[in-house]
């Protein structure tokens, strides 16, 4: 299921151009990635302790409209793969007063052992909640297809 994670953009934010950086929102798809992960019930921190690791495998963005300082966005963060090795998520960055769409992104991540540094598998613990978030994206996904389809 979808979240949305509000976020204010602060003056350091921007470049000498006024706009936000481009690299700021890699930062915030990460936030919304962990604000994700703990709607469900997982930490990071908890991971880790746990031996786990998630390098970023594939990140993308398109940039579509720029933010400026003081905005308040939203970061609307999708799941589009939670499996036993990786994570993967879409993201919008939206201004939260007009609507309008400033970035369209992709990150995915692979759990690694944080010992070796090789791909691991996910223990239940985290897997059994990540299914059943998987699980229920894909219910709504359905549903607003169906939805869609009946009203054409």
């Amino acid at each position: 299921m979808p979240i949305t994670v509000k976020h204010r953009v602060n003056f350091y934010d921007t470049d000498a151009m006024a706009v936000v950086h481009h690299a700021n929102y890699i930062r915030w798809f990460e936030i919304g990635r962990v604000e994700y992960l703990r709607s469900i019930g997982i930490t990071l921190d908890q991971m880790m302790e746990d031996g786990y690791v998630f390098p970023i495998t594939d990140v993308s963005a398109k940039y579509v409209s720029p933010g400026h300082f003081d905005e308040e966005l939203l970061i609307e963060v999708t799941p589009t793969a939670l499996t036993k090795a990786k994570m993967a998520f879409d993201y919008r960055v939206l201004d939260a007063e007009t609507g309008r769409v400033l970035v369209l992104g992709h990150t995915q991540n692979v759990y690694t052992s944080r010992e070796t540094g090789h791909i691991e598998r996910l223990s239940d613990k985290y897997w059994i909640p990540l299914k059943a978030a998987m699980a229920k994206e894909k219910a709504l996904k359905a549903a607003k297809a169906e939805a869609s389809a009946q009203q054409q």
